[in-house]
């Protein structure tokens, strides 16, 4: 097999240190020597790596990693090398041979003949702006956690907020839960303090809120409240950094968002996953693939196995979804009208990752191509063929019990 580079290096990084395989020719003409050598994962042990590996006219740099281990490594070695980072299913070794050592030298050798191809590694200024997004979505999802928590506490009291109020996220939810903290334990005062709009529940409430709630109940009701609030806070901060970190890209943000189902926020987890120089994806279809919206390929002697679609980025999936599912409530779009069409033969699951894929597609060609979103309109299908469009109106008047005679106005 063709050697496409006579000097790479494999490495495969754990969190203390990482295992180096250096693959160079050896005394004799088509022979390789591979020396391993073990570096520690600080700065300094990294900046030493980086020097032998340029001393040695290395070429080609390849690296697999645990969790996010290989950050450092990555960032201090691709400033004056070719280095790139490696997903382990591309380079699985053989059952029973299985250690660091063996790792790294398997890679320097698929990396030898170029068998390996590079993960999508953003630039630093998309990483920032990942990391306070994939952030802030672990602060949402804590205070929803939070509230679900303040909640059993509150039925264990007996006291049946939630299910009259349509959240404990309310104003009107917050100011009873205050005053019962401060010591006010008379259902008929506390439904005083809704909203206008919940008077007409005040029956119900005051139902709800008789119970047992004790000072104990009030600590932790306080607790988790002060939580929340702490919460809130950081969510805050968060989103004041996100605008500022967002800046360069507030066109391409302002772009996606004309996209029906894609919100500001959508949109910043979209530019925070895939960047916005489109070039790393040579196609949109590589992009959908890289994302995981569309089937796999998975097919052996005649038979077309699972074809289910790939994990992918699970953020940007979770986005994406978002995103399908508003665009589908809508009323008069192209895309609102295409689930339709498909969860009627394919079934809802399959129809939002249509549009989840079909979404994606869009982003890529905008970004690329820096044009607003074009609405084809709810009639796009029937435009595209009217003949099917006709038919299918004959044949649902004919399952109604109507007998249809057709005349062309004089505008067909």
């Amino acid at each position: 097999m063709e050697v496409l580079h006579e000097r790479c290096a494999g490495i495969d990084v754990s969190k203390r240190d990482a295992k180096v395989c250096l693959r160079s020719p050896g005394n004799r003409p088509g022979t390789y020597q591979r020396t391993v050598v073990t570096y520690g994962s600080t700065f300094n042990e990294i900046a030493r790596l980086r020097a032998d590996l340029e001393r040695a006219r290395v070429s080609m740099v390849v690296m697999e990693s645990t969790g996010d281990y290989w950050r450092p490594f990555f960032f201090g070695l691709a400033g004056t090398l070719n280095v790139e980072l490696i997903n382990a299913r591309q380079a699985k070794h053989l059952p029973g041979r299985k250690s660091d050592v063996s790792d790294a030298a398997w890679l320097a050798e698929l990396a030898a003949h170029g068998l390996l191809h590079g993960s999508f590694v953003p630039p630093e200024a998309i990483q920032e702006l990942r990391d306070l997004t994939r952030t802030r979505k672990h602060v949402a999802e804590e205070r929803t956690r939070e509230f679900a928590r303040l909640e059993r506490g509150l039925e264990a009291a007996g006291i049946k907020l939630a299910a009259v109020a349509s959240s404990l996220t309310t104003k009107s939810s917050r100011a009873v839960l205050d005053a019962m903290v401060a010591g006010e334990r008379d259902p008929q005062t506390l439904a005083g303090l809704v909203h206008v709009s919940m008077r007409g529940k005040t029956g119900a409430l005051i139902e709800a809120l008789t119970g047992r709630f004790t000072d104990h109940h009030a600590f932790m009701t306080k607790f988790h409240l002060n939580n929340i609030d702490h919460l809130d806070d950081a969510m805050t901060e968060l989103d004041a950094r996100i605008d500022e970190v967002i800046a360069p890209f507030q066109a391409a943000r302002e772009l996606l968002t004309t996209i029906p189902g894609i919100s500001t926020r959508v949109a910043e987890i979209v530019i925070a996953e895939i960047g916005v120089d489109m070039s790393v994806f040579p196609t949109a279809k590589h992009l959908a693939s890289w994302a995981g919206v569309c089937p796999t390929q998975n097919e052996s002697a005649g038979r077309v196995k699972s074809t289910n679609t790939a994990p992918g980025n699970h953020y940007l999936k979770a986005a994406l979804g978002i995103a399908a599912m508003t665009a589908s409530r809508s009323r008069n779009s192209y895309l609102a009208v295409k689930y339709r069409r498909l969860a009627t033969r394919q079934g809802r699951m399959r129809a939002l990752v249509a549009i989840e894929h079909t979404l994606l597609v869009l982003i890529w060609n905008m970004l690329t191509n820096g044009t607003a979103f074009e609405e084809l309109g709810p009639d796009y299908y029937d435009r595209l063929n009217p003949e099917r469009a006709r038919n299918r109106a004959i044949r649902q008047l004919n399952t109604l019990g109507y007998e249809v005679q057709l005349t062309p106005t004089q505008a067909a």
